[in-house]
């Protein structure tokens, strides 16, 4: 508030001496401008929207406690301001009875431009303590000491008026958004089920409501309350407001908004995931029952071999799968979704488990056919060479094939059969006398 530069006495020489006509002048004319800066300033600050809205609101805490005093402080100003205007009337009153002041009339308004001639009487309950000791119930001022006090106490003031509307101004509209927001979802869970009581995320819902009605009441009553000032400013209204409280509600919302999003897509999909649920664990089923049959057949087939148990039916997971089908008809997404999730994992687990099982206990099935392979192999390669009816080979491919084409099979003996029958191959091809080695030989 004010002009900047010069006090105004500040170009009159030094301290204590007479000015001239042209200073006095040039003091006049920027102590004219500062009164238009000054009552342009308390207008403003008198139709400002946040003042008026302090004037009417019911204010508690930091923001009562500190509008008491800058409302006191604003008619204060005014009353400075109207012994400013007093002041600067009487001086220019003063100048204008000559043209060219004598030096009776330039030491009059030196003393009045720069000497304590300003007296203001002290607001109503006011006592001062002079520096001298007495009470007293008015202040006198220079000229610069009047401007300099009404700059002080408007700075004051406008900090309480704009930081109060800048709180007004950006958070209840907020609040109020959210809130609206908050509705919506509210109207999704209820179709959802998701309702307090019976989902977390209904209580949560709950307390949201709770926080943004609690928050949006502090916020119209104790708008100060919410303001964080910049560190080291001193211009009024520095800093911005503390959305702490509301960004927290705001993230905890749209947490809530996408868990029941997810809700109601199971309401949609619901039917599909269930039908490839009841597939997955009908594999499963299918699986386990293969691998039960193959283990009775290796048990039958193979002597000696160590063949794992294998589990039975995934009847829990069925038992569930029924249980969630019931929630579907009974509408019970909130509780159907996590069920679905948790099935869908497992009955994936279960296939696995199947197929592993299967390929265990089949694994000696499947080391007798690799023999049986072999065995016809070499016998075919001994064919092409011409040498198959070689007496010690057709002995030996005989006792493999009895031992590979028998039940049970003994997979040990059978290997060492398919691996004599190899032997004795390579010697005839080698041109060695058949038996020359050993029926041993190699192991």
């Amino acid at each position: 508030m004010g002009v900047a530069g010069a006090a105004p006495g500040s170009g009159a020489g030094p301290a204590g001496s007479t000015m001239d006509r042209d200073e006095v002048d040039r003091a006049l004319g920027r102590l004219g401008a500062e009164h238009e800066a000054i009552e342009t300033s308390l207008l403003a600050l008198q139709d400002h929207a946040g003042r008026r809205l302090l004037e009417g609101a019911e204010l508690t805490g930091t923001t009562r406690e500190r509008w008491i005093v800058a409302d006191e402080s604003i008619g204060r100003l005014w009353d400075l301001f109207d012994a400013y205007t007093d002041a600067l009337t009487e001086v220019r009153e003063l100048r204008a009875r000559r043209r060219w002041p004598g030096r009776e009339d330039l030491v009059e308004l030196t003393d009045r431009l720069r000497g304590r001639r300003v007296t203001v009487s002290a607001p109503p309950g006011f006592i001062g303590l002079s520096v001298d000791g007495p009470f007293r119930l008015a202040e006198e001022f220079t000229l610069e000491e009047l401007v300099e006090r009404m700059n002080g106490l408007y700075a004051a003031s406008l900090d309480v008026v704009v930081t109060a509307d800048a709180v007004w101004s950006a958070l209840p509209a907020r609040i109020d958004l959210l809130s609206a927001e908050l509705q919506r979802t509210r109207s999704l869970a209820h179709a959802a089920g998701v309702r307090p009581g019976e989902h977390p995320a209904g209580d949560e819902l709950e307390a949201i409501t709770g926080e943004l009605t609690i928050l949006r009441a502090q916020v119209i009553s104790d708008p100060l309350a919410f303001w964080r000032p910049t560190p080291g400013s001193s211009a009024p209204g520095g800093g911005r407001p503390d959305t702490e409280r509301y960004d927290g509600a705001a993230r905890a919302l749209d947490d809530i908004r996408r868990e029941v999003e997810a809700v109601l897509q199971v309401r949609q999909d619901s039917e599909q995931r269930l039908l490839r649920l009841r597939d997955v664990l009908s594999r499963a089923d299918r699986t386990l029952a293969e691998a039960r049959t193959a283990r009775g057949e290796v048990l039958a087939k193979i002597a000696a071999s160590e063949v794992p148990a294998v589990s039975g039916p995934p009847t829990a997971l069925q038992e569930r799968l029924g249980r969630a089908a019931e929630y579907r008809r009974r509408a019970q997404w909130h509780r159907l979704s996590p069920l679905l999730e948790a099935l869908e994992r497992e009955a994936e687990e279960e296939l696995l488990r199947a197929r592993e099982s299967l390929t265990a206990v089949t694994a000696p099935l499947a080391v007798r056919a690799e023999l049986r392979g072999r065995l016809d192999a070499y016998r075919a390669k001994a064919t092409r060479h011409g040498c198959a009816e070689d007496p010690l080979l057709v002995e030996r491919y005989d006792q493999g094939r009895r031992m590979l084409w028998s039940a049970p099979c003994d997979l040990r003996a059978a290997e060492q059969a398919v691996l004599r029958y190899q032997w004795a191959v390579a010697e005839v091809l080698d041109g060695r006398a058949p038996g020359a080695g050993g029926e041993g030989g190699g192991g």
